[in-house]
């Protein structure tokens, strides 16, 4: 159960004001509720499988002492580009209309994910816990990021400046990463 709650809140913590959340919340202004959570929901749960199942590999294939210096190395760097991030706001704007808008909102989530910290950090945990619980917990913490951002729509960045949420993510992610590497 710890694997499934820490994937679960890192994923959370890591995608406020992150750009998926931001694509769902513009999304969220053109498309009903469900559209976006459905496609949000299945690009979610493809990624996050695909992530964990590729960190399990790498998990059972390399020594566990380099695997979590490793995985403690990346979540710094994670850190580093939560903090970059902080220092940019930028917004995707879809323009896709219709019938296939579950179809729209699957891709463009998708795409937006591919090679994203979350990504790398299910992999990461995928390492060093079942990739099962990391899998469920991973989609978990996406989906509740991904309903928050349809839910509040714009109003978040209103509310929390996108620069302090950015931090916050910088900060968790450098707590993980030392508590990793110093084992």
């Amino acid at each position: 159960m710890y694997a499934v709650l820490l994937s679960a809140v890192l994923v959370f913590v890591a995608e406020l004001g992150d750009k998926s959340q931001l694509l769902s919340m513009t999304f969220a202004t053109r498309y009903r509720a469900r559209t976006v959570i459905l496609g949000a929901g299945l690009a979610t749960a493809t990624i996050d499988l695909v992530s964990a199942l590729a960190g399990d590999v790498i998990g059972d294939t390399l020594p566990r002492g380099a695997v979590r210096i490793a995985a403690g190395v990346l979540f710094l760097m994670f850190a580093l580009l939560a903090l970059r991030d902080s220092q940019r706001e930028d917004e995707p704007r879809p323009r896709a209309r219709g019938g296939r808008a579950v179809v729209v909102v699957a891709v463009a989530f998708t795409l937006s994910e591919l090679g994203d910290k979350t990504m790398l950090a299910t992999m990461t945990l995928a390492t060093q816990y079942h990739w099962l619980l990391v899998w469920i917990g991973s989609t978990i913490g996406m989906l509740v990021s991904v309903i928050l951002a349809v839910l509040v729509g714009r109003t978040l960045p209103t509310v929390v400046p996108p620069r302090l949420v950015h931090l916050l993510s910088a900060a968790l992610f450098a707590i993980v990463g030392v508590l990793l590497l110093v084992g």
